[in-house]
């Protein structure tokens, strides 16, 4: 069972399922930022296919700053106003809403000029006080007319309410549960005057929300003022203009479902709110106010509309930011709610869609859960993209053709942090594989290799690169003789052997080298695979030298142990004592070449390792060899010298023929850095050696003696260990000097050692 779970279910499945069910709860309380990020892609959805600006007759009276311009400044007297509202009817204008409020008594009144100036003559006063109220004149006009007075909301707070007058009551009905717990909501508002808002045939609220981030998205076709039902400005001046009958308002336990008015239904938001679907503002809305009191309209221009009044002028407009990503004057705004409705274009976002996006969410999620961990990273991948691609594409289609907003941005984010999720775990799963194998595989082979193979899997096949490479081989001198002192104790052996190669192989691995084999005691190494090194000869030189400081530091170290445990036991009875094994220095030689070899994975086809091969590789071997018989630490290929020369101190130690070539090698010892080379006396040293070796070349025996002995000197006062590669031409030159060379000698030594 534990294992069927393991398998089949799984913590990791559980605790997406997990994260799955917080996901969709979170979206039922749906917080600002999954809001915002809906809103944002309907934006998106809005700004990529805006409605197509077909002519209604919907017009704007705008007071604009031709018309301030013309007419005087804003608020303009009432009686100018009721003109407006009489020659809009005249030329046939069907209804007339104001997206203004006329709170306060007209200032401009003749009998409120007398009011406000105590200090006028009598006779002038009693004039203007016989002049008829303005604001009487405006409501006769109303009468005259169908008027839609707009109403708005006020922010108001303690000690500062407004004093709330009775409404005119707002004829409707209701089909279904009361609507006013979930419309939206305001308590306080601000009226016309009384005598205007008894001539006008309707009242609506121009009032709406914005969402958080600002964009007015939606707005209110029915809505609760101070406790009772009423309808918006654009919906109450459709009302009134197809006869004034009762609008209805169907309800469910849900909420709004919509409103019925001029004897159709318009779907809503559960909160009475309506989504305009907006066009790019145009002038072809727009009538200019003192167009309309100058008589410069054609007198079709409002025949059969409806009008509504708002401004524009600078320091008056009234604009909002709008989900095409441009501000657009509120009455507009009225306006195009209203071609909306006229049209049946409203964008619509019923109840259920919520229920479709939390289904469809679970869905696309449970797939990835269920499917993923199972599948290859592509399959997956390209599975999941099919399926948000798919859902967004079926959002976008439901927007494009039925006006329909289902929402995409949750159930694509939900499924991409669902496959984030698996991805992750199954990350980290691979990534503790990946340290398993290298554990497991690092301890046999370079840890840059295992990283590579761990990363690329398909390197981990037959076949190889040609690239230029430094070959670093490395052997203890004398082994065979150590070895023999450990006989009765072989593990002390493997302990010694083991402590001195990880001191070689800390310092090849710490010059990125790649460690290709061990072989008993001796080490190949090379540089520039699989990693490039742009410098590898110089990394192998600074390996090498650090491999022969710090074995003699290791030397030095056994042999003070050595005395401490011979010291502490002085006082043992001596039967008691251990057996001492003799104390050997381990002395390294070190073959170096760089050449274009073949480096890759070689072996059958069940079993193979990753090594180079090529005449270099067989060159360094050589040279390894040839440390013991010239007695340097460290023999450098030609090729090797010639990269490093200017950087670390080199001496030429021979021309050879070394074991299987034909082809002569010039060899040379590394003896330091370039702190060495650049010493004045090494620089004599490396000149007299050059010499002594042309006059050797050039058979002058007795010259080669002299510069010899020269030599010496030099290589005595710089510490160079150089004894053994100077004793050796010593006895070459007594050797050549008792049996001359050959005609044809050309001065190259024939190796006959490996």
């Amino acid at each position: 069972m534990r294992q069927w779970f393991s398998k089949w279910v799984g913590w990791v499945r559980v605790i997406a399922i997990f994260g799955l069910l917080c996901g969709l709860m979170i979206r039922i309380a749906d917080p600002p930022p999954i809001a915002a990020l809906r809103n944002a892609t309907f934006d998106l959805y809005h700004q990529s296919k805006p409605r197509d600006l077909t002519p209604l007759p919907v017009a704007i009276l705008d007071v604009d700053d031709r018309s301030i311009e013309e007419i005087g400044q804003w608020p303009w007297p009432r009686n100018r106003i009721a003109d407006l509202v009489d020659n809009a009817a005249a030329l046939g204008a069907v209804a007339i809403g104001f997206d203004i409020i006329f709170a306060e008594p007209d200032r401009l009144s003749p009998p409120q000029i007398a009011a406000d100036n105590p200090d006028m003559p009598d006779d002038l006063a009693a004039q203007l006080a016989a002049l008829q109220d303005h604001d009487q004149i405006l409501a006769e006009a109303f009468a005259r007319s169908r008027v839609i007075l707009g109403q708005t909301s006020v922010r108001t707070y303690a000690g500062n309410r407004i004093e709330k007058r009775a409404m005119a009551d707002a004829a409707h009905a209701l089909i279904g549960p009361d609507p006013r717990p979930h419309l939206m909501t305001f308590p306080d508002i601000v009226q016309n005057l009384p005598e205007l808002e008894a001539s006008a045939a309707g009242r609506g609220m121009f009032s709406t929300r914005p969402d958080p981030d600002g964009i007015y998205r939606r707005v209110p076709l029915v809505m609760s003022v101070q406790g009772e039902i009423r309808l918006g400005l654009a919906a109450e001046l459709l009302r009134i203009a197809t006869g004034g009958e009762p609008f209805i308002v169907r309800t469910n336990d849900a909420g709004v479902e919509g409103v019925v008015l001029a004897r159709q239904l318009i779907p809503t938001a559960q909160d009475g709110t309506v989504w305009p679907y907006l066009t790019a503002s145009s002038q072809s809305r727009y009538v200019s106010a003192t167009d309309l009191l100058n008589d410069r309209l054609p007198q079709d221009r409002l025949l059969g509309h409806l009008l509504l009044v708002g401004t524009s002028a600078i320091g008056l407009e009234d604009f909002r930011a709008t989900p095409l990503g441009v501000p657009m004057a509120g009455v507009e705004i009225h306006a195009q709610v209203l071609e909306n409705i006229m049209s049946e274009s409203l964008l619509i976002r019923p109840n259920y869609t919520i229920a479709i996006e939390l289904l469809t969410t679970g869905i696309l999620c449970l797939l990835v859960v269920v499917f993923a961990p199972s599948l290859a990273a592509r399959t997956m991948i390209a599975s999941s993209l099919v399926l948000m691609t798919g859902y967004g594409a079926i959002s976008y289609y439901l927007f494009h053709g039925q006006r329909i907003l289902l929402d995409p941005s949750f159930p694509i984010l939900a499924t991409a942090l669902a496959i984030i999720l698996i991805s992750t775990v199954n990350y980290l799963r691979e990534e503790r594989q990946r340290r398993e194998i290298r554990s497991a595989f690092g301890q046999y082979v370079s840890p840059d290799l295992v990283d590579q193979l761990s990363e690329n899997q398909s390197q981990l096949t037959l076949g190889g690169e040609s690239r230029q490479l430094t070959l670093l081989f490395s052997d203890v001198r004398g082994f065979t003789a150590i070895a023999e002192d450990f006989r009765e104790d072989p593990e002390a052996l493997t302990r010694l052997m083991n402590q001195f190669l990880t001191i070689l192989s800390n310092a090849i691995m710490e010059h990125k080298g790649t460690i290709d084999k061990f072989m008993g005691d001796a080490v190949m190494a090379f540089w520039n695979a699989p990693l490039r090194h742009d410098d590898h000869a110089h990394a192998a030189c600074r390996a090498a030298l650090q491999m022969i400081a710090e074995v003699e530091q290791f030397n030095h170290a056994r042999l003070r142990a050595q005395k401490r445990k011979r010291v502490g036991q002085r006082g043992q009875a001596s039967d008691t004592r251990k057996p001492w094994v003799k104390v050997h220095r381990l002395n390294v030689g070190i073959g170096i070449n760089t050449g274009q070899c073949v480096v890759g994975n070689m072996g059958s086809k069940t079993r193979f390792d990753y090594t180079a091969l090529g005449d270099p590789v067989n060159v360094a071997s050589r040279l390894e060899g040839q440390s013991r018989y010239y007695g340097a630490a460290i023999i450098l290929g030609y090729a090797t010298a010639e990269e490093v020369k200017d950087h670390f101190a080199l001496i030429e130690l021979d021309r050879v023929r070394v074991v299987g070539k034909e082809v002569p090698e010039t060899i040379f010892a590394l003896l330091g850095d370039i702190s060495l080379r650049n010493d004045a006396r090494f620089r004599q040293a490396t000149l007299c050696n050059s010499e002594m070796l042309a006059a050797y070349r050039a058979q002058n025996w007795d010259r080669a003696e002299t510069l010899l002995s020269k030599l010496r000197e030099s290589v005595d006062a710089l510490d160079l260990a150089l004894d053994d590669y100077l004793d050796l031409y010593a006895r070459r030159l007594l050797e050549l000097r008792r049996i001359p060379p050959p005609d044809n000698w050309d001065g190259v030594f024939a190796s006959t050692q490996k």
